[in-house]
């Protein structure tokens, strides 16, 4: 099968072609698994954080974890299915038992700790594997299972009420899905863009954000919540000067890029966090947040603009998001 390899770690300034085209042998599912032949994968900011050492991928690895295809051997032959960042939890644990498998300490992830999507097959626990529904295409689908999903747990841990207002730090894959899931469960909040990119801004107005600035600039009012899905330590501490007393800010990262790792040290406290502001952080996704986000974005008609790339182009796609060049999601079509 082709495959795109990442063998090693190194920033795209040293390799902008981290990943290689390579022939490797089919995957063999075992008796708990299932044998996915896939046709899309979406391309996520984590990927950036594995190639570049942020995060520790088990190497050589295949990435990727939004994944749509469709299952060859095993439990559901013949059926269209999708793949996310959870490809396992222990099960025993107290966190599994109280529906928090994401922080479980065996959690495994799709493309960091068993090889992903960035191919033209992949096996995964049967468990593990979600139903996609019909009304979303392979393109559409690939998305919704790790940009819709986090931005599903992220919307849900920001306490956000209809009547309240509500901050998105950054624009991607992530946060624009955040801003339609937001307009469909709130009609009434208002929601306010920060953002570097001034056709991002152009594109969250055009979803319905009530005001889009860049990450400094001053919005018409101080928020109740924000999330930010920015790669900048930077941008947590603009967040904290715009909240309320009481609000919140969700960091939907799982990690920070270290160019600026020192900018909590000019954090002050008197301006920024006191009032009883909130840090909260998102790890990870369930697999009940993927699998009711896909219900609710096929209910709500919610689906991401994207732009799609052939398998042989991941380093483009990649390169790109790491540039900063983002409307929407970003797609490798695989087969079909």
């Amino acid at each position: 099968m082709k495959a795109m390899l990442l063998r090693g770690i190194s920033s795209f300034a040293q390799n902008p072609t981290p990943l290689s085209l390579v022939d490797l042998p089919e995957p063999v599912a075992g008796d708990a698994e299932v044998l996915m032949r896939v046709s899309a994968c979406g391309v996520c900011h984590t990927e950036l954080d594995e190639i570049e050492g942020r995060v520790k991928p088990h190497l050589p690895i295949i990435l990727g974890h939004q994944v749509v295809g469709v299952i060859e051997e095993g439990a559901g032959k013949g059926q269209r299915a999708g793949a996310a960042w959870i490809a396992s939890a222990c099960g025993q644990c107290t966190y599994c038992r109280s529906g928090r498998e994401n922080l479980c300490p065996e959690f495994k992830a799709t493309g960091r700790d068993v090889n992903g999507g960035y191919a033209e097959y992949m096996k995964i626990r049967a468990d593990f594997v979600h139903p996609i529904p019909d009304s979303f295409s392979d393109s559409q689908a690939a998305p919704l299972l790790c940009a819709g999903a986090i931005g599903y747990r992220a919307l849900r841990l920001s306490n956000l009420q209809n009547d309240r207002s509500l901050g998105l730090m950054g624009f991607g894959g992530s946060n624009h899905l955040v801003l339609k899931l937001t307009k469909h469960k709130f009609p009434n909040a208002r929601v306010f863009v920060f953002s570097r990119n001034p056709q991002e801004r152009e594109f969250a107005l055009s979803l319905g954000a009530a005001w889009a600035g860049a990450l400094d600039e001053i919005p018409p009012e101080e928020m109740d919540s924000i999330i930010d899905t920015t790669p900048a330590w930077g941008a947590d501490l603009e967040a904290l000067k715009r909240l309320k007393p009481g609000g919140r800010l969700v960091i939907n990262a799982i990690r920070k890029e270290d160019t600026d790792k020192d900018a909590f040290r000019t954090l002050d406290y008197p301006s920024q966090l006191w009032m009883e502001k909130e840090l909260k952080s998102v790890a990870n996704v369930t697999r009940a947040d993927v699998r009711e986000f896909l219900v609710t974005a096929a209910e709500a008609g919610i689906k991401p603009e994207f732009q799609e790339y052939e398998l042989k182009d991941a380093n483009r796609a990649l390169l790109e998001m790491k540039q900063g060049k983002i409307r929407g999601a970003k797609v490798l079509i695989i087969g079909g």
